[in-house]
């Protein structure tokens, strides 16, 4: 994947579909004034994904991409290695199934026995012990400029999307520099940041010079994931926990949370960042859009 086509266009890899037809559907109600009306909401649909023989899980998604989804889920719980050889991939849209087939012969099932439920919109799952996969992560210490992040923030907060078309949904954005690549969505902002990781598994795209940017909360799920990507940066306009916090202080993720207009806070990694952008110079926020759904 040559990356660097990307600076001559300035356009995504992968954006958002606010108009496919196919992720939203129409449905008739009233407004506060009891006044009819037409308004799109989001499509959700079970996918189960296998790993070779084995049922490792099903999935509420809106059902984009579901290859990069099944891809990054299993790299994400660590059942899939960064050496395996993916001799397959096959999505059945009538059964609604995933099944991703590898050279190596694999069994989870000791592994599925421990699952734990995440704090993620649609809940998330997570299976075996959550910190295990973290053992030995080393994030590379690249440098984060402030301009970058506050051209990312305008240029994504800007970008048509599911989210102003219909709501009740989440954004994961893989970015270079002041640069985003790829951007998803999904009902869970878990299954968004799998298909980032399933993209840059099947693309073979590195993530030492990336950051992460979600719409929604940095939870402990979120910087995980985010850690066994290697990728050393993930910022937010929402909130955090303290378990992602502190797991970010743990691991070494520069974590940056309630970045609107010219604030943010960093709770992690400050030795990335490098300040070079005056704050009073930064305009202030305007009004995102509303979306066209009724409010």
């Amino acid at each position: 994947m040559q990356l660097a086509k990307l600076e001559d266009t300035g356009d995504y890899l992968i954006a958002p579909m606010p108009d496919a037809p196919r992720l939203t559907r129409a449905v008739m109600g009233t407004d506060h004034t009891g006044a009819p009306v037409r308004t799109n909401v989001v499509e959700e649909r079970p996918l189960t994904i296998f790993l070779n023989g084995q049922e490792i899980v099903t999935a509420m998604t809106i059902g984009d991409y579901p290859d990069y989804l099944a891809l990054g889920f299993l790299r994400n719980q660590g059942m899939l290695r960064a050496d395996d050889e993916i001799t397959r991939v096959d999505y059945d849209e009538e059964l609604e199934t995933v099944v991703v087939r590898t050279a190596r012969q694999t069994d989870f099932e000791e592994k599925m026995r421990k699952k734990t439920r995440t704090s993620g919109c649609a809940v998330g799952t997570v299976f075996g012990d959550m910190m295990a996969g973290l053992d030995g992560v080393v994030l590379p210490q690249t440098e984060v400029r402030t301009s970058w992040l506050y051209a990312l923030s305008a240029r994504i907060n800007r970008t048509p999307s599911l989210y102003l078309e219909a709501g009740a949904i989440h954004g994961t954005v893989l970015c270079r520099e002041d640069r985003p690549l790829v951007y998803m969505e999904d009902v869970g902002r878990h299954n968004a940041v799998d298909k980032i990781a399933g993209w840059m598994l099947a693309e073979g795209v590195g993530a030492a010079d990336k950051i992460l940017y979600t719409t929604g909360r940095l939870t402990s799920e979120m910087v995980i994931k985010t850690a066994m990507m290697g990728i050393p940066v993930l910022a937010s306009r929402s909130g955090f926990t303290a378990w992602g916090v502190e797991i970010a202080q743990q691991v070494g993720l520069t974590l940056i949370g309630r970045m609107k207009g010219k604030r943010f806070l960093c709770l992690s990694g400050e030795a990335r960042l490098r300040r070079d952008a005056d704050p009073a110079a930064v305009p202030d926020e305007p009004r995102r859009a509303g979306r066209k759904a009724a409010e």
